[in-house]
């Protein structure tokens, strides 16, 4: 007859190396979508996947999607734009996609 706490150790310790295996796992998957899509997606629209068009709007660098028609900004770009003359830009910018 075996010894119910050897088993029980033996069930913890597998139990322990089984939830360590699985979190790499997990990580090595997350770490390989992350770089799929930092591979497709440079220089793409995030949105529809055509190349995206380098251009400068009032000053601020932007990339424009001329499949769609997004526009993508940087971390501080919304701010710099809000920052000017807020009418003019906003009104032509987005007024013009309305009519």
């Amino acid at each position: 007859m075996t010894n119910l706490w050897d088993e029980r150790k033996k069930a913890l310790e597998n139990e322990y190396f089984y939830k360590e295996e699985k979190e790499k796992i997990e990580k090595m998957k997350s770490s390989e979508r992350e770089a799929l899509v930092r591979g497709f997606c440079k220089n793409r629209c995030p949105k529809c996947g055509d190349p995206i068009v380098p251009m400068t709007f009032r000053g601020v660098p932007l990339d424009k999607c001329p499949g769609c028609g997004g526009v993508w900004l940087g971390p501080r770009d919304l701010q710099v734009l809000a920052e000017k003359d807020h009418r003019t830009w906003f009104d032509t910018w987005f007024k013009a996609e309305n009519e």
